[in-house]
């Protein structure tokens, strides 16, 4: 089986998933750690992802951790790949994977039997030249055109993402394929086990959490990876805190300004990863505040194991 810990940022997906693992170690199970956060997935992007260091992992595997230089594009469809295999290979050593994070579409891209249309290059080079001259405003417009659920998922402002709607609306001639199905088939047997907390107490430690990575030297991290080619990379260089982070260091925002665009962002992701997370009918929901989570989760994977033995 497959268990996949999911929520918000800031609600302890990664604490949970340790406690997990070391409970069954205390049984003799082992468990491995699979991320499913994309941010995470770049080398270097460290304080502004909240990505545990090698001495907070408790000797838990973790895979899928700094496998990208900044400069890569992550994809959904290449994620999907890599991370199904490293949970096949975590199932042949008779271990438990553990899938944790809060990238929507990077899970359920591995829970779910997602088949991801392939991309033309001449369309996505006339898309992105789009891009460029007129801004994401326009695409996502002519998204917005052909289909409404596909824009108001994506937003008006992710310009990457519009771009790869409208070329899978193009080639296939079908919505875009991003959207979860209304009767979702399981790639693997999963249990889903979320976080939640309310509104009002996850708000101002967001808040608090963003100002404790400016404390912790987001600046000077987002500096030190201009060498490598944070500003140019795709994907790396529009990542919440870190588009702020470059901003401050170039003069065009001020730390306060950055830090507060940086927490008016996180906040409007953390909403959207609750819309995401709650349409899968499914998953079974803790409280992250309840110091017995651990134990809970535990009890539900036991409970999900037995009854997919009958």
């Amino acid at each position: 089986m497959l268990l996949a810990i999911v929520g918000p940022t800031g609600t302890g997906k990664s604490e949970l998933s340790l406690d997990v693992a070391e409970l069954l170690a205390a049984r003799g199970q082992s468990a491995e750690i699979v991320n499913a956060d994309a941010m995470q997935l770049y080398r270097g992007m460290d304080i502004g992802t909240a990505k545990l260091a090698v001495s907070e992992r408790r000797g838990v595997p973790h895979h899928l951790l700094d496998v990208l230089e900044v400069t890569d594009e992550a994809t959904v469809a290449n994620y999907q790949r890599d991370a199904r295999a490293a949970i096949d290979g975590i199932l042949a050593r008779g271990a438990v994977p553990i899938l944790v994070g809060g990238s929507g579409l990077y899970v359920s891209s591995v829970v779910f039997d997602f088949q991801f249309p392939g991309t033309d290059p001449i369309l996505r080079a006339e898309l992105e030249a789009e891009l460029t001259e007129t801004g994401p405003g326009a695409i996502y417009a002519r998204l917005k055109a052909v289909d409404p659920d596909a824009a108001t998922r994506i937003g008006p402002s992710n310009g990457r993402r519009l771009v790869r709607a409208l070329e899978v609306v193009a080639l296939t001639g079908a919505p875009h394929a991003a959207a979860l199905p209304d009767e979702p088939v399981y790639w693997r047997e999963t249990l889903t086990v979320g976080l939640t907390t309310p509104r009002e107490e996850l708000t101002p430690r967001l808040d608090e959490r963003v100002l404790g990575m400016w404390e912790s030297g987001l600046v000077a991290e987002a500096a030190s990876l201009i060498p490598a080619g944070l500003e140019t990379g795709v994907t790396a260089s529009r990542a919440i805190g870190y588009a702020q982070a470059l901003g401050q260091l170039h003069g065009t925002l001020t730390q306060q300004q950055a830090i507060e665009q940086t927490q008016q962002l996180t906040r409007r992701y953390a909403r959207r990863q609750v819309s995401w997370f709650k349409r899968a009918v499914d998953t079974r929901w803790l409280t992250a505040a309840d110091p017995d989570r651990g134990a809970v989760a535990l009890r539900l994977v036991d409970e999900f194991a037995a009854g997919a033995a009958t």
